[in-house]
């Protein structure tokens, strides 16, 4: 079979045609000029003052003395800090707060939410109202209150504590004389005790949240081969919880190692007798705006930087290994 020229296939690749170079018009820079305020104010307000903070953790400046001041110092600072005793304590009053206060708001938070999740049914979203309104409100009126609360005369916790202190059974539990809430032995207690409550209903909302995506095939799987309540929390719940969990803990290990606000308020901004309740952004406060050593107070604020990345990182590592990547 033999075929003609003229009922040949042609099978010669189509030739691309190659745009044309049009020019922009005004109109096509709308998009770019409608987004432009973010990335200008970030800029601004992010990414400057970031890098000028590594830039000053390398000098020694005074701000009063303006830009001219600034001297060249390399590591000093930073070796300076980790040599300086106040900044030590400071951290480990930090750690110290973080893990009293943080722990418990996770081992309380887990059982509350899963409570909240089937028990209250139509009034579930009120109550979960109730626990999270510490979080909305400002820190600096729950501090406040707090404050007259541990009031050492008047304060409601040392009427109740003396009051339970005069029962006969719980005589040896409970103190029997108001309780000076300012001495070090107490103030690490305090602050503790107020990050603790403020932040409870922000974990249970976030597990509530994460129950509600658990199918309920799974407990109705497990109440068929007779599991009660505590074997569904325990082989059900808590194993679907871990990628949350790995989530609010991540926050809080952030937000806590950060605390500046309860315990700068609770303490009158001085620490405590002892500075027992100073936390380390307190000191890279006091470093920076009352002593005028904004090159120490940078070198302060990016090692709790590293500091946290590790914590950060370690906690990653510890959740993977339970099994995180299996969810």
């Amino acid at each position: 079979m033999t075929i003609s020229s003229s009922t040949a296939v042609n099978f010669d690749p189509p030739v691309a045609t190659m745009p044309r170079h049009r020019k922009l018009k005004l109109w096509d820079w709308a998009p770019y000029v409608f987004i432009s305020p973010f990335f200008i104010l970030f800029l601004i307000f992010g990414a400057f003052p970031l890098g000028f903070s590594i830039y000053l953790s390398f000098h020694q400046w005074d701000p009063a003395m303006g830009l001219e001041a600034m001297k060249w110092v390399g590591l000093e600072n930073y070796i300076f800090v980790l040599g300086d005793d106040w900044f030590r304590q400071s951290l480990w009053n930090t750690i110290w707060i973080a893990i009293v206060s943080g722990a418990p708001q996770h081992l309380i938070a887990i059982p509350l939410a899963f409570f909240l999740n089937i028990a209250f049914g139509h009034w579930r979203n009120t109550v979960v109202g109730m626990y999270f309104l510490p979080f909305i409100t400002s820190t600096v009126a729950i501090a406040l209150v707090f404050n007259s609360l541990f009031s050492r005369e008047f304060g409601v916790v040392n009427q109740l504590l003396t009051h339970l202190g005069h029962l006969p059974i719980l005589e040896w539990v409970f103190p029997s004389t108001n309780i000076d809430w300012t001495k070090p032995e107490y103030v690490r207690w305090q602050i503790a005790f107020v990050v603790w409550w403020r932040y409870l209903g922000w974990n249970t909302v976030l597990y509530l949240a994460a129950l509600q995506t658990i199918p309920r095939d799974l407990y109705e799987a497990a109440l068929v081969d007779g599991a009660t309540r505590w074997q569904q929390f325990w082989h059900v719940t808590v194993p679907l919880l871990k990628p949350m969990m790995f989530f609010a803990i991540t926050l809080t290990l952030i937000g806590n190692l950060q605390l500046f606000e309860e315990p700068f308020i609770l303490t009158g901004g001085t620490g405590g007798i002892g500075q027992v309740g100073k936390t380390a952004a307190m000191h890279m406060y006091n470093t920076a705006f009352v002593e005028s050593d904004f090159g120490t107070a940078s070198a302060v604020a990016w090692l709790l930087f590293l500091f946290i990345a590790v914590l950060t990182w370690l906690n990653n590592k510890l959740f993977n290994h339970s099994g995180l990547k299996d969810h």
